[in-house]
């Protein structure tokens, strides 16, 4: 069992900065993919990013491709999501995820192993 704990998010106004975090509690962190989904009201849940363990695979919806940044540090057991130019529509509840033993980077929600509760981001326009 993996327990992930996202922190960082907030209310910002547009085109400013967040960097989220996810700290998972496993001793074998680097077995996990790791990936950031959000969820606005009204809407399912969708894919943002993800990182494979070395950190050199990673995968990005188009929605955030030159906006947003995925990263790991293994040492820390922590995921990072920075997210600038932020807009109005990114506003939504942000989740960490992990996949367990993944060769690939899935955009289906129903295919991660674990979830964190959730970061609250706000783009004021």
């Amino acid at each position: 069992q993996v327990q992930l704990g996202e922190s960082g998010g907030g209310v910002v106004p547009a085109g400013d900065s967040l960097r989220l975090s996810c700290v998972a509690s496993t001793r074998t962190f680097t077995t996990y993919t790791m990936g950031w989904f959000r969820q606005a009201p009204g809407k399912e849940r969708e894919f943002v990013a993800g990182i494979r363990w070395g950190g050199t695979s990673i995968r990005y919806a188009d929605s955030v491709k030159g906006r947003f940044t995925i990263s790991r540090d293994n040492a820390k057991n922590t995921v990072y999501l920075q997210m600038n130019s932020l807009k109005p529509e990114d506003t939504a509840v942000y989740y960490c995820a992990a996949d367990y033993r993944t060769a690939w980077i899935p955009s289906s929600s129903v295919s991660w192993d674990y979830w964190g509760r959730g970061t609250q981001v706000t783009v004021s326009s």
